[in-house]
């Protein structure tokens, strides 16, 4: 079996190649981009494919980019990085550095169980990149709100009171989008003032 072992890091990665404790390629760096998974698959196929096992420590989000594109090409597997710091352990020098991190994570897949990435896996990685970009949009959005209130309490304190639930609703919004102060709402024409409130309202204003 051909082992790959990539440390993972947030802007560059380094991959090793190792054949049953013999080392095939050296460790080297590739970018977190396309232009570096291309390297990193250039540096492969010069080895037979269906021999190829390649490992990543299991770390945080940073991996994801080269999971999603290695897993349609290669078999991929993933350990703990307890397995690769117990095997740091059995070292006279307590070397870290991402060289030989990526030998260690080879040395620690042909030792210790692992587990395959699955297409299953593949689906759940991408959900969770969902859920999250979708707490980071929630929390903007509270973020924003507070600000827009804070903003109106001190140029316009009475719009609050005019609408029933408060300023974050769809009518408040496109008035604000309109007339950016009292000033701005006063001297609006009745009749547009009434179709602002009417239509993002549907009426009821």
């Amino acid at each position: 079996m051909i082992y790959v072992g990539i440390d993972i890091a947030k802007m560059t990665h380094v991959a090793a190649v190792n054949a049953d404790g013999v080392i095939i390629i050296e460790p080297f760096f590739f970018a977190n981009n396309h232009e570096g998974f291309k390297l990193l698959k250039s540096k492969l196929e010069t080895i037979d494919k269906s021999k190829v096992l390649i490992s990543l420590d299991s770390t945080a989000h940073y991996a994801e980019n080269v999971i999603f594109f290695l897993h349609s090409l290669f078999e991929l597997a993933v350990i703990n990085p307890v397995q690769t710091a117990d095997m740091r352990k059995t070292y006279i020098r307590k070397t870290k550095t991402d060289k030989v991190d990526s030998l260690l994570i080879c040395k620690t897949l042909m030792v210790n169980f692992f587990r395959h990435y699955t297409e299953n896996d593949i689906k759940t990685l991408k959900l969770k990149f969902l859920c999250r970009f979708r707490q980071n949009l929630k929390k903007s959005k509270a973020h924003l709100k507070i600000q827009l209130t804070s903003y109106v309490d001190v140029i316009f304190p009475e719009l609050q009171s005019f609408f029933k639930s408060g300023l974050h609703i769809k009518t408040c919004y496109e008035l604000l989008k309109v007339c950016y102060s009292p000033d701005d709402i006063a001297a609006l024409h009745l009749t547009k003032l009434s179709n602002i409130l009417s239509k993002a309202f549907r009426g009821r204003f």
